[in-house]
């Protein structure tokens, strides 16, 4: 047995009739019966030796939601025979979850692993997945344990997986760290035909000593909120192997992919030099670091040749960016030909651009891992598009992997998602790591109106309000926050848009004190001495509070608050809204009225800090 920090979380390893069984409770309470693990297909187990230690180090990430993380937990150390093939087994038990990973002999060479981790579930206990692909509501249902069909539509979607207790209880079921584990693809999840239980698996070709698994995570909190903040994934991946990092930057990115068609009374936006360069002005006037340039400016590719559009001067754009101090961020194709990536990744940073957007590339670990190295050599980010493997805690090794779309963004596939969707993926999707979700519409009157060429076929669909939009930026964590709007609209709205201006893209503090998977989250971030506040809400209108414990003692801040108005509702008057001013102070509540699809947003600083910009 080997017990958290704290004492609270325990996980215990036997041998029964030669099999490898573990159990993890937290106090009087299991909250995994008695499960397997394998690491050889069949085969026969005996644990021969052990060892423990504790470590407690700080370090700091490069971007994220936290400034300073702490890696506290226990680990034990199984040495294993399997099938007279020396293994081990390494557990680390911190206060708020348990990770899993085998390490190979040398005397494993060639052998196949296969890393079978069971997860036998207890009753009463209901079960969330994310959304990560092209669809809409891919199995994001709760599923009731008394239903083996139920939880197998639960779990068909693949990680993470949460259950929800009758108690409240909370745990998240994905792994960490498969950058390292070579040969290894991404853990896929079935339920088990005894019912009751979820089995996790993976397998790779033994390249001897030292190869490692991923880590199988167990993620522990009293809430969906706590897992939303819980950095145990993140504490589990490798440390940061890149020795530069200061060229990795985070921040907020226009995009032109929904904004073809808009008219902004001059000229219509479009996939040409004059749109680009019109974005390019407006994000150096407002301080938006990038410009996301999508599909259609190059019409094919293949064996290190590009051929750009007629009506985009790739060039003249590039050039005009750079000196207006904007970056770039460009999209890649693969359907429309494979350039080869021996040569894309230096085409792309000859270009100039910032980072890469890849797309179509699919559930590929092997690829993945080569992308960002390969991208990193040249010093460009990348965001993974188009149901990409999620590399949870990779952004920790090799930050350039800034964001990705493990989600189903915003008007994907031309279909909205509802507002229960977004809260699912913010609670479930979000906790592989950060997410391209394309929140912030504020003309959502007009995307519904169909006055779009890339907004949702059905008209109308789009369930939200603008409050909701600008909360939900802040709500979902990510790397790069893509800005899908024209930029007309966002200065029709210039007060909303101050929030999104002033808003940063990474944070020294973050807690989520109000959460329920489907229908609500409240999210506080902390930078300097200023926080940002976000409420997202369903389609039941409702109040939470939103108490100001974290705020400093013995101060005053000035409380900026963002609300739906009477008269909002996310179907038939989104656009209504209301911002006020008031005072507060730690210890103060203040009551987040949200309509239907609705959201509330507050900005508080110190009143000494009044007028300075984050």
């Amino acid at each position: 047995m080997v017990r958290s920090p704290d004492g609270s979380l325990a996980a215990t390893f036997e041998v029964r009739d030669e099999k490898l069984y573990y159990s993890v409770a937290r106090g009087e309470r299991q909250i995994v019966a008695p499960s397997k693990l394998e690491i050889l297909a069949g085969a026969t187990v005996a644990i021969v030796g052990h060892s423990a230690r504790e470590s407690t180090e700080s370090w700091s990430p490069v971007f994220g939601q936290f400034s300073t993380i702490t890696d506290h937990h226990r680990q034990l150390s199984l040495s294993l025979d399997v099938n007279n093939t020396p293994m081990t087994l390494v557990c680390r038990v911190f206060n708020s979850g348990v990770g899993i990973r085998f390490v190979a002999s040398e005397e494993s060479r060639d052998k196949e692993l296969r890393f079978v981790s069971e997860y036998r579930l207890l009753e009463g206990v209901a079960h969330f997945a994310g959304e990560r692909g092209r669809s809409v509501d891919w199995f994001a249902h709760p599923a009731s344990n008394e239903s083996q069909a139920q939880l197998g539509r639960a779990v068909a979607n693949g990680v993470p997986l949460v259950s929800v207790g009758a108690d409240g209880l909370h745990t998240g079921y994905l792994e960490s760290d498969l950058y390292s584990a070579e040969g290894f693809e991404l853990m896929r999840l079935r339920p088990n035909r005894s019912g009751g239980s979820v089995s996790a698996f993976s397998s790779a070709v033994s390249r001897g000593e030292g190869h490692v698994t991923p880590w199988r995570v167990l993620l522990v909190g009293d809430s969906a909120g706590d897992l939303v903040m819980n950095t145990v994934a993140l504490n589990l991946a490798a440390p940061c192997k890149m020795e530069d990092t200061r060229w990795i930057a985070p921040g907020k990115s226009l995009w032109d992919w929904r904004i073809h068609g808009y008219d902004n009374g001059s000229f219509n936006y479009g996939i040409d030099t004059r749109s680009y360069l019109h974005m390019i002005n407006f994000c150096a006037e407002y301080g938006i670091e990038y410009l996301t340039i999508d599909d259609f400016w190059f019409i094919s590719a293949g064996d290190g040749e590009m051929v750009v559009s007629p009506d985009v001067d790739i060039e003249r754009v590039m050039n005009h960016a750079k000196e207006n101090g904007v970056r770039i961020i460009l999209y890649y194709d693969r359907r429309k030909g494979d350039f080869g990536d021996d040569k894309l990744f230096g085409y792309y940073a000859g270009l100039d651009a910032a980072a890469i957007k890849y797309g179509f590339m699919g559930n590929n670990a092997a690829f993945t891992r080569k992308t960002i190295d390969a991208s990193a050599e040249v010093k460009l980010l990348v965001n993974f598009h188009d149901g990409p493997t999620p590399m949870v805690g990779v952004e920790r090794t090799m930050p350039n992997l800034i964001t990705r779309e493990f989600c189903h963004a915003q008007q994907d596939s031309r279909r909205a998602f509802t507002p229960e969707s977004f809260l699912r993926m913010a609670m479930v999707s979000s906790l592989t790591g950060p997410l391209d979700m394309s929140n912030g519409n504020f003309d959502i009157l007009g995307i519904n109106a169909g006055e779009r060429q890339k907004g949702p076929r059905q008209r109308h669909s789009y369930i939200s309000t603008v409050v909701s939009e600008l909360a939900r930026t802040l709500v979902v964590y990510s790397g790069i926050i893509t800005l899908p709007d024209a930029p007309e609209e966002y200065l029709k709205k210039p007060d909303l848009f101050e929030f999104l201006r002033l808003m940063p893209t990474t944070w020294d503090e973050s807690l989520a004190p109000n959460s329920k998977i489907g229908e609500y989250l409240t999210v506080a971030r902390r930078s300097g001495e200023a926080w940002f506040v976000g409420s997202v809400n369903d389609q039941a209108a409702r109040t939470l509070p939103v108490k100001l414990d974290f705020l400093e003692p013995n101060r005053v801040y000035e409380a900026t608050v963002y609300e739906d108005a009477e008269d909002t509702h996310g179907v038939e008057n989104p656009e209504a809204y209301t911002v006020r001013t008031t005072t507060v102070k730690q210890g103060d509540i203040l009551a987040a009225k949200m309509a239907v699809g609705g959201g509330h947003a507050i900005l508080l600083r110190p009143l000494d800090l009044k007028g300075q910009e984050h």
